[in-house]
């Protein structure tokens, strides 16, 4: 199992969070998406490492940018 902390800008509400979450899960091998608008976070678990490029693009489908951090990175 694989944890990648993201920072995701431009998401505003719950509708944000939901339709990155909605983009996120189309990614081959997501278990779990966890989004947060008012922390402008995202955590994606899968079985195994995930392609970033491949969850930032998803990201991007769902109209915002998102960034990968450093692997020790946790969210308060």
């Amino acid at each position: 199992m694989a944890t990648t902390n993201y920072l995701v800008t431009g998401m505003t509400c719950g509708h944000c969070e939901a339709s990155v979450r909605d983009e996120v899960h189309t990614v081959a091998g997501v278990w779990t998406v966890d989004v947060s608008a008012p922390a402008g976070t995202l955590t994606v678990t899968g079985a195994a490492e995930l392609e970033q490029a491949d969850v930032v693009d998803a990201v991007r489908k769902a109209g915002y940018e998102a960034e990968p951090l450093p692997a020790d990175s946790r969210f308060a």
